[in-house]
Order: C-alpha cells, then sequence, then structure tokens
C-alpha cells in the first residue's frame, strides 16, 4: 500500500509540474506575441514562482482528479488486464481534463488560461497522461517497477 501511494505522489508531482509549467509557458507565449522581451531568466523564474502558487489551488484539484481517476480504472482493470497501461494514461489524461471542465461547469471560470483553448486543454491532458503512464507502469501488473 505504501508503495502505490509512493507511486501516486509521483504520478501526482509529474502531472502537476508538466500542467502548471506548460501553463506558464503559454502564458510567456502570448506575452511574447505582444512584443515583451522574455528571457530564459524570466521563463525560469516565472515556472518556479507558478509552481509554488498554483500548489495550493491547482495541485489540490488534480491530487482529487487523479485518485478518483485512478482508482475507477483499477476497478476497471479487472475486465481490461492487457490494456492496463493504456487505460491509466487515459484516466490521467481524462483527470485533469474533468478538473478543467467542471470548474468551467460548476463556476464558470478557466483558472488556468492556456486551457482555453482546445490544443492548450490537450497539451494539459498530456501532463495528465504522463503521470497516468507513470503510475500504469509503476503499480502491480506484470513487469511493473513496483509490486505490493
Amino acid at each position: 500500500m505504501a508503495r502505490r501511494v509512493t507511486v501516486f505522489l509521483l504520478a501526482l508531482f509529474v502531472t502537476y509540474v508538466l500542467a502548471a509549467s506548460a501553463a506558464t509557458q503559454s502564458v510567456l507565449m502570448r506575452l511574447r506575441e505582444m512584443g515583451i522581451r522574455i528571457t530564459l531568466d524570466h521563463r525560469l523564474s516565472a515556472t518556479g514562482h507558478d509552481l509554488i502558487g498554483m500548489a495550493t489551488s491547482f495541485l489540490p484539484l488534480l491530487a482529487l482528479g487523479l485518485l478518483l481517476a485512478f482508482v475507477v480504472t483499477g476497478w476497471i482493470n479487472r475486465w481490461f488486464e492487457g490494456w492496463r497501461v493504456a487505460l491509466y494514461v487515459l484516466a490521467g489524461a481524462v483527470a485533469v481534463i474533468a478538473v478543467h471542465a467542471g470548474l468551467k461547469l460548476a463556476l464558470d471560470i478557466t483558472p488556468v488560461a492556456a486551457a482555453r483553448t482546445t490544443g492548450g486543454l490537450m497539451i494539459q491532458a498530456a501532463a495528465g497522461a504522463a503521470g497516468g503512464l507513470i503510475y500504469g507502469l509503476s503499480t502491480n501488473a506484470p513487469g511493473a517497477v513496483l509490486h505490493d
């Protein structure tokens, strides 16, 4: 059980870092399109700032979304054993989309500006897919990195 929690936290961390960093870079790209000079130092500083700043809001939402998605996927995997890793990848992507869609539907807000476009939302989903890949490859399955 402790290993599964550790793998979940790693998957969450990777998803969060990728999603938050992509959101930051999207905003900086828009600023650059407006003619504002953005240096590597600006990019690194803004990314670090956003990783810290979004940890109290976006990170818990991702944690809840991924937790629900991975629990449901664990149940579904009983019937689709050969699709285990692919289902966790899909679950991670869907979880991140669900977080953004849920906020939009419930509160009529899109707190992560990058998710306002289809391309931006797909990049956010890719971050979730990366977390799902880590979880799917690292938990109980033939050839898994970690076993309970």
